[in-house]
């Protein structure tokens, strides 16, 4: 009896495809989450943590914003400002989606550390 399970290699993705994917849009880490539950893998692992942490804070960030855009003059400068840092989340996107194209377990700067910390359910 043969033990061993075979897979359509049309149907499975490996986990640099799937690290990849999970930096497209939330579609897209939702797509990768569910063919992660197929194909088990650390790099696979590794990017859907840091992508979803990566989304969770820019959305924090945007509804915290919009709180201070209705406080006049100061509150606009600092939701001005809080807007300005998703430049940052930009940049750490763009990095986080070329370590996942290269393969690499790189984590983010300042967030990549907390996110595996924080999002360690995802194993």
């Amino acid at each position: 009896m043969n033990t061993q399970q075979t897979t359509d290699p049309s149907q499975a993705m490996d986990g640099k495809t799937i690290a990849i994917i999970s930096y497209l849009t939330i579609i897209g880490w939702v797509i990768a989450y569910v063919q992660y539950g197929n194909n088990k893998s650390q790099l696979a692992a590794f990017h859907i943590r840091q992508s979803l942490f990566l989304m969770l804070c820019a959305f924090g960030i945007c509804i915290i914003s919009m709180f201070f855009a209705f406080i006049p003059y100061i509150g606009w400068i600092i939701s001005f400002a809080l807007n300005l840092s998703m430049l940052g989340f930009l940049v750490l996107w763009i990095m986080g989606l070329i370590n996942a194209i290269n393969g690499e377990e790189k984590p983010l700067p300042v967030l990549g550390n907390k996110a595996q910390d924080f999002l360690k359910g995802i194993k």
